[in-house]
């Protein structure tokens, strides 16, 4: 069922911006929004009429800012704006992506600041709800002037010069405008170059990241909370009084999220008395500090994505109060460096997620530590168990150590230096999606380890919380007595942690604890 979704320009919010991931909403502009619309294209018409040279509107761009264009071949320039900068390469952005920048992109240009026609707007909603996805390759923007490659893909496909991808395969752009009933859309002055300045494309990205994490992240505190009572280790760690004291709110909260899940656990009362252990290791005891801070930091990366997401990115910009003197003003909103530094920052947190997961693995085999069946399997030597599971999640948690190098201290210059120095985000947030499948992947092998744990501890059982997980993962996934093929499993449980809906981890947490992770 399709929905409509009002886009308030310079307000969008976290849930409407999951909504147009999501797709199945149709989007439309508030009426205040036009007016403003209309105000900014007239100063860029005077100024496509008029002798003065204005950047972007009746000159070449970037290193060719200084060539003049005739009157004649204003529309042209915009045309040939957009054919030459689309060189992208590589694979094509996936359609939630494409939806938040298209969105993101109408929102921005709705806000009056870009010089744009109302029409321009129209096309791009109009593409939307009609489900067209431009076909826009991945690789081939340094979040410079804007995502010039990526956005310029997605606008040609608007032209009906490019193409659009249906049911994932790349078809011309024409034709599926002209099935969905749409008439191509026209250029005139500045438009290109607004459409194609502008960081909706690492944004976009972002975004997606972001939005994925927030779901792994849930998934992850619960199977570090089975791992802990598959372990028999102790809730003392997370005491109120200790979090308190530090003041860190991503850690306070994230304790009472364990305390939520581990409360009234059998397996916990087995052993309060007689354990001769002192302290639990670090991926134990520590789960609050860490995927406490990793919580604080997804949450500075929601509010910058969002800022962004609302922000007016392009250039030069029109300036035309409703009672005052219309200027055009150029600048450099269109550098990424926000979004890169933001990016970096998840791509750390999703990082540490992964590398505490992985030694929580580790500690589960070991039965030093765990006091588990080696390698978690009856008859071991006969069984390897879990012991090379374990050496797939140390393989993606040491992969994601490379992929969270910061993206943002790179800088290669461009456009024959004039651009010379560059943020690197589209790159710093399209690494976020691989780096989410490591991290989903090790969560997804530690569900199976720490379910295993506790099946050795039955009769016993855990709480009420961790065992619904427990039953969760089994419907997917058997036991395993002895060994069998295990790759399918973790598959069938990486699919379960990156599961959103009614009947996930993410929805068990939200059920059964206070934590809101980004909202």
């Amino acid at each position: 069922m399709t929905t409509s979704l009002e886009l308030i320009p310079g307000r969008l919010t976290l849930d409407q911006l999951r909504r147009i991931r999501a797709g199945g909403v149709t989007l439309t502009l508030h009426a205040d929004a036009w007016p403003a619309i209309r105000r900014g294209a007239a100063v860029v018409q005077a100024a496509a009429a008029g002798d003065d040279p204005v950047y972007g509107v009746n000159t070449g761009f970037g290193k060719l800012a200084s060539k003049r264009i005739g009157k004649d071949e204003l529309a042209a320039l915009q045309r040939n704006l957009i054919r030459s900068h689309c060189v992208g390469v590589g694979a094509p952005l996936a359609p939630p992506v494409v939806r938040l920048m298209l969105a993101t992109k109408a929102a921005s240009l709705a806000r009056g600041f870009s010089g744009v026609r109302e029409s321009v707007v129209q096309s791009i909603l109009d593409a939307f709800n009609a489900g067209l996805v431009p076909y826009v390759p991945a690789q081939g923007s340094v979040g410079a002037s804007g995502d010039l490659a990526p956005l310029s893909h997605m606008t040609l496909a608007l032209m009906g010069e490019g193409e659009m991808l249906v049911d994932g395969q790349r078809q011309p752009a024409l034709a599926v405008l002209e099935r969905a009933g749409l008439k191509p859309l026209v250029l005139e002055a500045k438009e290109g170059l607004a459409l194609i300045n502008g960081t909706q494309t690492s944004t976009a990205l972002a975004l997606e990241g972001l939005l994925r994490f927030e779901t792994v992240y849930a998934a992850a505190v619960v199977s570090g909370a089975l791992s802990l009572d598959a372990a028999r280790g102790s809730d003392g760690p997370f005491d109120p009084r200790i979090h308190e004291v530090r003041g860190q709110p991503g850690q306070i909260e994230t304790a009472a999220a364990y305390r939520a899940l581990l409360a009234g656990s059998p397996i916990r009362q087995s052993h309060r008395d007689g354990d001769d252990r002192v302290q639990d290791p670090y991926c134990l005891r520590c789960q609050p500090q860490v995927m406490g801070a990793c919580l604080d930091q997804s949450r500075y990366v929601r509010d910058v994505l969002l800022r962004e997401a609302n922000a007016v990115t392009d250039n030069p910009l029109v300036f035309a109060p409703a009672d005052g003197p219309a200027a055009m003003i150029s600048g450099g909103n269109f550098h990424a460096e926000p979004v890169a530094l933001a990016a970096d920052a998840l791509a750390c947190a999703i990082a540490e997620v992964g590398a505490i997961a992985e030694r929580r693995i580790a500690m589960l085999i070991d039965t030093g530590v765990s006091r588990l069946p080696p390698f978690l399997t009856e008859n071991a030597g006969l069984n390897s168990g879990f012991m090379i599971a374990h050496v797939t999640a140390a393989a993606l948690a040491s992969e994601n150590k490379s992929l969270a190098h910061p993206a943002s201290v790179d800088s290669l210059p461009t456009s024959a230096n004039q651009e010379d120095h560059v943020s690197m985000a589209t790159f710093g947030a399209r690494r976020l999606g691989p780096m989410l499948d490591n991290t989903a992947h090790i969560v997804a092998i530690e569900l199976l380890a720490a379910a295993q744990g506790i099946e050795f501890l039955r009769p016993l059982r855990s709480s009420a919380p961790l065992e619904d997980m427990h039953a969760l993962l089994r419907e997917r996934c058997p036991a395993m007595p002895s060994d069998h093929y295990l790759a399918p499993d973790i598959e069938r449980a990486f699919a379960l942690v990156n599961d959103d809906g009614p009947r996930g981890p993410a929805a068990l947490l939200r059920a059964r604890t206070e934590l809101v992770v980004l909202d």
